[in-house]
């Protein structure tokens, strides 16, 4: 489902350059739950937003569902993000101005579909996040393990294959971290490949598989 090859992520500016990322070589296949750690600073989020095809690699080639994404222009980045992939982050990214049901459906403001059925897939995914007697709630009457999960229902609401989560239990207590990742185990047994950026090891040992990164360089 994605593919890098030896992808290197150098930031310059006019007195430093900065090696992020050097000579990743990742395939992650269908269906897996893969778990990314490492120190701060290392490079989890940089890899995760080349994955996501938010950030391009300064080397190297990036496959998402079998699609070579090299020189692709912004716009067909964009439908292929919106189409493939579902994000998840530390901080929720809600809009507080917006009900939660408002929230969850952005992502098909950007698909040919009607209201009607842009509300039916916000339900449906609310209702599969434990969350559908609140559609109607706003950010700022919810908990932070209440937003996190409206951010897995905006996630999934356009029945993404992969999903990226970046430390999506890192601003909640063990308890809440750990519903949240059953719901995200839950939807791996569904069918959808889930890459995960945490620092918590009782979190990546419930995943398929571990990537450590060092120092921009790939460890395990």
């Amino acid at each position: 489902m994605i593919k890098l090859q030896n992808v290197e992520k150098v930031y310059r500016t006019s007195s430093i350059e900065t090696l992020a990322l050097n000579n990743i070589n990742l395939d992650v296949k269908k269906g897996e739950f893969v778990s990314i750690m490492g120190p701060s600073g290392c490079g989890k989020s940089t890899l995760l937003n080349i994955m996501g095809l938010l950030d391009e690699p300064s080397k190297g080639s990036i496959e998402v569902g079998g699609i070579k994404v090299t020189n692709y222009r912004d716009k067909e980045l964009a439908r292929l993000r919106n189409e493939k992939l579902g994000f998840i982050f530390q901080s929720f990214h809600l809009i507080n101005d917006l009900s939660v049901i408002d929230n969850v459906e952005i992502p098909l403001l950007y698909r040919d579909s009607t209201l009607k059925e842009r509300r039916e897939l916000a339900r449906q995914a609310l209702e599969q996040v434990g969350l559908s007697n609140r559609m109607k709630h706003f950010p700022k009457q919810l908990s932070g393990g209440q937003k996190q999960r409206v951010a897995i229902a905006r996630a999934i609401v356009g029945k993404p294959d992969i999903i990226l989560a970046d430390e999506p239990t890192g601003n909640l207590d063990s308890a809440m971290g750990n519903e949240i990742l059953t719901i995200l185990q839950n939807l791996n047994e569904e069918g959808a490949t889930i890459v995960m950026v945490t620092h918590d090891d009782a979190m990546a040992k419930r995943t398929h598989r571990l990537i450590r990164l060092f120092d921009g360089t790939q460890v395990l």
